[in-house]
């Protein structure tokens, strides 16, 4: 092997090299973004269960109101 095959080899496995580290990487970001989007998902179903219980109430609170003064 020549001088410059050796150092074409040895550029090549250092790209290499940095190519597999920057995989790793983003396995590992995208792994927490995924997590990150569980919980937002899950979050977002409680706080709109939240929302339709407030409604549901406020709208009986509406009636109960309505009825009082109709009947005053």
């Amino acid at each position: 092997m020549t001088d410059n095959e050796n150092m074409d080899l040895t550029a090549l496995e250092a790209r290499v090299d940095e190519l597999i580290r920057t995989v790793d990487e983003l396995k590992s970001e995208n792994s927490v973004l995924r997590n990150q989007q569980d919980s937002l998902v899950t979050e977002r179903a409680t706080l709109i269960e939240k929302t339709e219980q407030a409604r549901t109430r406020i709208e009986s609170m509406i009636s109960r109101l309505r009825a009082m003064e109709t009947r005053s």
